[in-house]
C-alpha cells in the first residue's frame, strides 16, 4: 500500500510514517523544492534515499511515464495558507496542488495538517477554504470545533517545526482508511 506525503523538511514525518508501515512518496511545492535545493541537491538526495522514490515537484511531460506508484491516501502537510486556499478554489498550477485537487475526484482519503501562524489564520479566506475542503471530504486538522486536537496556529515568527504533530496527521489518515 502506498501513501503520499507532501511537505517541506519532512524527514521526521517520513520516518514516523515508515515506522508505521507506510510506503512514502514525497511531492514538494515549487517553494519547498527551492528551499530544499538552496545549498545544492544534498537534501533532495537524502530525502530520495529515505523514501526510495524520486522526489517530484513539477508536472511530467505527457510522454513521460509515471515514476511513482499510485497512492492509496494523501497527506498534505505542512499545509500553508496558500496551499489550503488555492486547493479549495481548485487551482492546479503546481504538481502538489494538481494531485490534491485530483484526489477529491478519485475518492482517495485525504488529510491536511496546516502549519500557519495566528495572523494568517485571521485571513478571511481560511474559514471558507477549510469549509470547502471539509465538504469535499478532506479531513482538515485545524484546531476548531470539528477538530479540537488539530493544529493550533502559533504566534508569527514563533513556530516550532520540531513540535509539528506528525503523529496526529498519521493517526487521522489511518482512521480515514
Amino acid at each position: 500500500m502506498t501513501r503520499t506525503l507532501y511537505a517541506r523538511h519532512v524527514d521526521t514525518g517520513i520516518r514516523t510514517a515508515q515506522a508505521r508501515g507506510w510506503t512514502v512518496c514525497l511531492i514538494l511545492t515549487p517553494s519547498a523544492h527551492r528551499w530544499a535545493t538552496e545549498d545544492g541537491d544534498d537534501e533532495l538526495k537524502a530525502l530520495q534515499g529515505l523514501t526510495g522514490h524520486p522526489i517530484r515537484h513539477q508536472y511530467k511531460l505527457p510522454s513521460q511515464a509515471d515514476v511513482l506508484p499510485d497512492p492509496d491516501a494523501l497527506l498534505a502537510a505542512p499545509a500553508t495558507l496558500n496551499t489550503l486556499t488555492k486547493w479549495a478554489d481548485g487551482h492546479a498550477d503546481t504538481l502538489a496542488l494538481g494531485l490534491l485537487t485530483e484526489a477529491l475526484g478519485l475518492d482517495l482519503p485525504v488529510v491536511a495538517l496546516p502549519y500557519i501562524n495566528a495572523a494568517q489564520a485571521q485571513h478571511p479566506a481560511l474559514p471558507r477554504a477549510v469549509t470547502t475542503l471539509r465538504n469535499a471530504g478532506v479531513r482538515v486538522l485545524l484546531n476548531d470545533d470539528q477538530e479540537p486536537d488539530g493544529f493550533t496556529p502559533h504566534r508569527p515568527k514563533h513556530g516550532n517545526v520540531d513540535a509539528y504533530p506528525w503523529d496526529t496527521a498519521l493517526d487521522a489518515l489511518h482512521s480515514t482508511l
